[in-house]
């Protein structure tokens, strides 16, 4: 089971989460809303420290090719996550330009449309992470909500798909064993509940990776 920290906001974050078990950390660049939003400098330099069995995600809002391309050119880590749709589904466009990065594409789960939505966008991607939130709000809702959101439909795009899901949306240590028996999803991903204060809480990580590690076991 992955573990994905997102909302990662210094070296020093980076490290803890690392040493209790993270295997992939979450760099937010700029977003209309949500937690954790980082310069781009300050992504570049956290993903430039880290080793390379950790998996690096810059979640970008961009949804033009090009503007993908030109926002990870700038950051340099492993995985582009997308957190809303992209144009005219041009992920050839970027696979062709940054073909050693992988690609994760967001969904967030409103009801079962997301599913065909799922089953169409598979095959363009390296792996879908499924999200609370709304992209057709005003101001739009991109993840980083602390809500969870309808697990049954999660579970029917995993068993949908074939490729790696990752669930995420307010998820914590009371909840998260309960997350994994219903979806089965190949990773999970937080951000707010291992957050004290809008700081990583060394003590609610752990408690986390611990729940993380028993489920699974």
């Amino acid at each position: 089971m992955k573990v994905k920290i997102c909302c990662i906001s210094s070296i020093e974050e980076a490290k803890l989460a690392i040493n209790l078990g993270a295997t992939a950390l979450g760099l937010v660049g700029p977003m209309p809303s949500g937690p954790g939003i980082i310069s781009n400098e300050e992504i570049a330099n956290i993903a430039a420290q880290i080793p390379s069995f950790v998996d690096t995600f810059l979640l970008t809002s961009e949804t033009k090719a090009e503007h993908i391309i030109a926002h990870h050119r700038m950051v340099s880590t492993t995985t582009i996550q997308l957190v809303d749709a992209l144009e005219n589904r041009q992920y050839e466009i970027i696979k062709q330009a940054l073909p050693a990065t992988k690609i994760v594409r967001v969904l967030h789960v409103l009801n079962e449309t997301t599913i065909q939505e799922a089953i169409e966008i598979a095959p363009q991607v390296d792996a879908l992470l499924l999200d609370s939130g709304n992209p057709n709000l005003k101001i739009k809702t991109l993840g980083g909500t602390g809500k969870t959101h309808d697990w049954q439909i999660s579970r029917k795009i995993v068993e949908a798909v074939d490729l790696p899901v990752y669930l995420a949306g307010g998820l914590n240590a009371q909840n998260v064993a309960q997350a994994i028996q219903k979806v089965r999803p190949d990773g999970v991903d937080l951000c707010s509940g291992v957050r004290t204060d809008e700081k990583l809480d060394e003590a609610k990580l752990r408690q986390f990776i611990n729940a993380v590690k028993n489920a699974t076991s």
